[in-house]
């Protein structure tokens, strides 16, 4: 017997429980008609196929109220299979939901989940008529009900915030505290000695890679090789179930919540720029086979193809209505539904194309810059992708964050040894101004980093000169190969001690060069307890040893000089200054000076000698306000006191001579000698050793 089927709605799209039934609404503009197809609770067996009985404003809508939460189903739509002009609608296809807030099961890999039949003279323009039920995931109706307490968003500052890039499978696959079942999934993730850890280290803020449902590729997984980054999304509102310990939505809930408890913030990185369905040979999965046409950009001259900005095969087209209104509403539903305070987007360049040229007027920016929800949340971009003029570093529009890829080379290139770099490095050092100053945006504009999940591990950054990713089993060719990095003098593990030292001090120059810049600080997992990859800088393909985090012999000497970075970087407001400082302006004293090694100010010819790798940067705490209204943004009752850093990237020490300041200085860190006297009087000579960073605090008058 059918189930009983009442026009429903149009709105809300996807599946709807309202505690009586559910109503099921699609978008598909060109589709002739869609079924819903419901599944036993096993997933396995096609128990009834209804046609969606109404068609209002392009979406295929109908109310079902015999249905209840926990049922599997997935559509299968009708409609012109003509590639050649962009349209690809197979009907043997069973396709998911694109607004499923629950998947069950996983893809296996067969010929039939393309559309077209594999090895044909004529390629994806002929037709295949086999079912792939049995091998697709199922979409899960849901009940999102869940209790949240009296608990509260942390709702740190920018410029407060500290964040952490994490692989949650990888953080916590190994970890030696968690039960075996929790490793590798949210429930593990907010453990009580998993979250202690993270509280105690410093950072604000973790920023999850991608937990939006993704595949693994077939071509990975008939090598043993998994998509293990996830940067290959499917689902935009379903978290990816090997993440679930228990298989609820309650996981990921209480897991923000516990994270929320401990003052920690939940960034997500997602990937709305592509997805896993690739170009016009890859599989049908959801989007491609609901309405191809219009949820990506194909190449106008001849539609059966894609134009792809990300090198991911396909382009997701947001300048399209409905395709930017399922990614708004997928970010509205992660903010209020799940309570995660910001996102990471992935290939952001690619988000912000109208037509086929990025524009900082692009609709998307325009939508979130006006919707009161997504306004209000901790926004970053991954400022580039792979089209033409796609690297836009410093080009968002107000209210962004952004990678700052140029800060990360800089500093690479600095404490390498490189030369010419001096004066960039002041650039960076101070919230690159040059970038982000404009437009009301403030040094949070600038995500400072230096390792990221996408290249060399901090200690592979100073062990290796050349990547080594031969278990990716692409000849080593994957990967980036410019990566500023220096081995100190071998190439991989050594024995020999001075290169060991050297390795360490380089590792304490490199993490605290990153936490006293001015901007935002962002940390990779594992990098404060010398975790390696071994050299491999493009793990996307590797969830084994190789990747995860190795917690059996962590660094505890790096680990508490990570923790006393950041407790000095949260002590002292003037390392995390809201504005950008303004050096001389004729009108205030100045509240930063750069300094020569002879204590006198950086003269035009000191930064034009293209040989210098040494620089210093006087920061007065006390005058990095008008008027001091400054200090009441930092929380603090009284203006801070002055800073020096001094850095130097030279192979032999150099004196410094100190500026002179009433009562002294006391040294806060030295990366090369912790034993060097703590106290330095008015224009002392200090020691400044080779390849080194120190910072010194003014003292306090007596």
């Amino acid at each position: 017997m059918l189930p009983r089927v009442w026009p429903g709605a149009p709105h809300p799209l996807g599946a709807t429980w309202d505690g009586a039934g559910v109503n099921f609404a699609l978008f598909s503009a060109h589709a002739t008609r869609v079924e819903l197809c419901l599944f036993d609770a096993q997933g396995r067996r096609e128990l009834e196929r209804v046609n969606l009985p109404e068609y209002t404003d392009e979406v295929w809508h109908g109310y079902l109220p015999d249905i209840l939460p926990g049922q599997l189903y997935g559509y299968r739509v009708h409609g012109p299979w003509e590639p050649r002009a962009g349209h690809r609608f197979n009907p043997n296809k069973l396709l998911l939901d694109p607004y499923a807030k629950l998947l069950a099961g996983a893809i296996h890999w067969s010929d039939a989940h393309f559309a077209y039949r594999i090895g044909h003279p004529r390629q994806d323009l002929s037709f295949d008529r086999r079912d792939n039920a049995r091998g697709m995931p199922k979409c899960q109706v849901v009940d999102t009900a869940f209790t949240w307490g009296d608990g509260r968003r942390p709702n740190h500052s920018w410029h407060e915030t500290i964040l952490y890039e994490l692989h949650l499978r990888g953080f916590t696959r190994l970890h030696p505290e968690l039960p075996l079942g929790l490793r590798g999934t949210f429930a593990g993730l907010s453990w009580p000695p998993v979250i202690r850890y993270l509280k105690r280290l410093g950072i604000t803020a973790v920023e999850l890679m991608p937990v939006h449902a993704f595949v693994d590729d077939r071509g990975l997984l008939e090598k043993g090789l998994h998509n293990y980054w996830g940067y290959n999304s499917i689902g935009f509102f379903a978290v990816e179930p090997r993440y679930l310990a228990t298989g609820r939505l309650g996981e990921f809930k209480a897991t923000v919540r516990r994270l929320h408890d401990a003052g920690i913030e939940v960034i997500l990185d997602v990937v709305y720029n592509h997805t896993a369905e690739g170009n016009h040979l890859g599989p049908t999965l959801s989007f491609r086979g609901i309405d191809n046409a219009s949820y990506y950009k194909l190449v106008p001259e001849d539609p059966r193809y894609y134009w792809d900005s990300t090198g991911c095969g396909n382009t997701f087209d947001v300048s399209h209505p409905r395709v930017l209104q399922l990614v708004l509403d997928s970010l509205r539903y992660w903010v209020l539904e799940m309570q995660v305070d910001g996102f990471r987007f992935d290939l952001t360049s690619s988000l912000g194309r109208e037509e086929f040229s990025y524009d900082p007027g692009a609709a998307f920016f325009d939508a979130i810059r006006q919707d009161p929800v997504l306004s209000t949340v901790k926004l970053i971009a991954e400022p580039w992708d792979l089209g033409h003029g796609g690297y836009q570093v410093g080009g968002y529009p107000p209210g962004w964050s952004e990678w700052n890829g140029k800060f990360r080379d800089t500093v690479r290139r600095f404490w390498k040894g490189d030369a010419g770099q001096v004066p960039d490095l002041a650039a960076r050092l101070t919230g690159s101004s040059d970038l982000f100053n404009h437009r009301g945006r403030r040094p949070w504009a600038s995500i400072n980093f230096v390792t990221a999940h996408d290249g060399f591990t901090l200690a592979d950054l100073v062990s290796f000169n050349d990547k080594h990713n031969e278990a990716n089993l692409e000849d080593n060719r994957d990967g980036v190969n410019e990566n500023d990095s220096w081995n100190c003098g071998s190439e991989g593990p050594t024995d020999d001690p001075a290169i060991i030292a050297l390795r360490a001090r380089q590792k304490r120059n490199l993490l605290a060069t990153l936490i006293f810049s001015q901007g935002v600080p962002m940390l990779l997992a594992g990098d404060e307890i010398g975790n390696s990859q071994g050299g491999n800088n493009n793990v996307y393909c590797q969830d084994n040893e190789i990747s995860w985090i190795n917690w059996e012999a962590p660094d505890h000497a790096l680990l508490a000089f990570t923790r006393m970075l950041l407790a000095i970087r949260h002590d002292h407001p003037a390392l995390r200054c809201p504005d950008f400082c303004r050096g001389r302006d004729g009108e205030r004293p100045p509240d930063i000076l750069w300094m020569n090694p002879a204590g006198r100010e950086q003269t035009t010819e000191d930064w034009a000698f293209g040989e210098a790798r040494t620089l210093g940067l006087l920061l007065d705490g006390r005058c990095t306000s008008r008027e001091g209204e400054r200090f009441a943004d930092f929380g603090a009752a009284e203006p801070d006191r002055c800073f020096l850093l001094l850095m130097n990237a030279h192979h032999e020490a150099v004196p410094f001579v100190l500026p002179p300041m009433q009562a002294g200085w006391e040294r806060l860190v030295d990366t090369a000698d912790p034993s060097t006297p703590s106290l330095w009087g008015p224009a002392a000579v200090y020691p400044l050793q080779a390849r080194s960073l120190v910072l010194l605090m003014q003292r306090e008058s007596t």
